[in-house]
C-alpha cells in the first residue's frame, strides 16, 4: 500500500501521481480535492492507472477526463442543483451572498448552485472570491453584515467556512451559513464550537447508516475512528475495484476499465455501478444540520 499527500495542491498533486507510477502502483482511491484529481488523472491516464475519487465532484473529472478516470461521489452539477433550488424555496425574499475559494471544487459548486438559484429567478446579493489559507474573514463578514445578508452560501472548505461562522457571530452577525460536502468533517464544529449550530450542507446519503456497512463501521469505531465524511467512500472504491479485478481476472487496466464500466458491485455505499463517462450511478445529494457537534439529515 502506497499513501501519498497532496495537500489539495494541484502541483504536489501531480508529483504524488508521478511518484505514484514509478513505484508500479495500478489503483489509486483518490484524490480528495477536484483541483488535485483532475490535473493527477492526465499522469494516470499516461501510464495505464485506474483513478476512482471517493470525492472529488467537479463535473470536469469525467467530463475531461480519460476511460481510466472514475468517482464514487456525486458531482456539483447534481450538488448545486439541489442547492440552488433549496435556497429558491427556503429563502425567497432574503439576501443571499455566494462566496467561492477560487479552486476547481469551490467556484464550481458556488458557479452550478448560483446558476441554479438564478434560473428559479432568485439573484444573489453579493458574489465573491475568497483566498482559502488566511486566517482573518472579518472585513469580509462586515461587508456582508453591512448589506444586511440573511444567507451566506460557500463553495469552498470546511476551515474558512468555520472560520467565517465563528467571526460573524463574534460580530454578533447570526447569519445562516450553507455549503457542500466539504463541511462533513468534524473538523468543522472543532473550528467553530456553538457557533456551528444550524450549518447545513449537502451531502450523498450518510453510508455509516447502511446496513450493509455495519460491520466495518463497528470495525473503525472499536478503533478509535469514526469514519466520517468520505471514509467509507474510499473504502467502497476500493471495494469496486477489488471485484472489478476479480472479474476481468487480473489487474489489467483495460480489462478493468470494462468491468467496472459493465458490472454492479456490493460494497458499503450499497450497490453500485458506473456509468459511460466513469460517474456512479447512485442516490444524490440530500440536506444535513449541524448540531450539538453532530450532523444529520435535515
Amino acid at each position: 500500500l502506497e499513501i501519498g499527500d497532496d495537500a489539495c495542491d494541484p502541483k504536489q498533486a501531480v508529483a504524488v501521481a508521478n511518484k505514484f507510477a514509478s513505484d508500479g502502483v495500478v489503483f489509486v482511491a483518490g484524490h480528495f480535492c477536484s483541483g488535485s484529481s483532475i490535473p493527477a488523472s492526465n499522469v494516470y491516464e499516461e501510464e495505464g492507472i485506474l483513478q476512482i475519487s471517493p470525492a472529488s465532484t467537479n463535473p470536469k473529472l469525467t467530463e475531461e477526463g480519460g476511460p481510466n478516470v472514475f468517482r464514487v461521489c456525486g458531482r456539483d452539477d447534481q450538488q448545486g442543483l439541489v442547492a440552488g433550488n433549496f435556497l429558491a424555496d427556503k429563502f425567497g425574499g432574503k439576501k443571499i451572498a455566494v462566496l467561492h475559494d477560487k479552486t476547481a471544487y469551490g467556484k464550481g459548486l458556488a458557479d452550478e448552485t448560483k446558476k441554479q438559484m438564478n434560473k428559479r429567478g432568485m439573484k444573489e446579493t453579493m458574489y465573491e472570491a475568497y483566498t482559502a489559507g488566511e486566517k482573518d474573514y472579518s472585513a469580509l463578514v462586515s461587508k456582508m453584515k453591512n448589506a444586511r445578508v440573511d444567507v451566506i452560501y460557500l463553495g469552498g472548505y470546511h476551515t474558512e467556512a468555520g472560520l467565517m461562522v465563528r467571526q460573524a457571530r463574534d460580530q454578533g452577525y447570526n447569519v445562516q451559513m450553507i455549503s457542500g460536502d466539504a463541511l462533513v468533517t468534524d473538523e468543522y464544529w472543532k473550528i467553530t464550537g456553538p457557533a456551528g449550530e444550524g450549518t447545513l450542507m449537502t451531502f450523498s446519503p450518510d453510508p455509516r447508516k447502511n446496513p450493509v456497512a455495519a460491520p466495518i463501521v463497528k470495525k473503525f469505531r472499536d478503533g478509535g475512528y469514526e469514519p466520517e465524511g468520505y471514509t467509507l467512500y474510499t473504502y467502497g472504491a476500493i471495494q469496486a475495484w477489488v471485484q472489478a479485478v476479480t472479474a476481468a481476472g487480473g489487474t489489467d487496466t483495460n480489462k478493468v476499465i470494462k468491468a467496472l464500466r459493465s458490472g454492479q458491485f456490493e460494497t458499503v455505499l450499497g450497490k453500485i455501478g458506473f456509468d459511460q463517462k466513469g460517474d456512479v450511478t447512485a442516490p444524490g445529494y440530500v440536506f444535513y444540520k449541524w448540531s450539538k457537534g453532530t450532523y444529520d439529515y435535515l
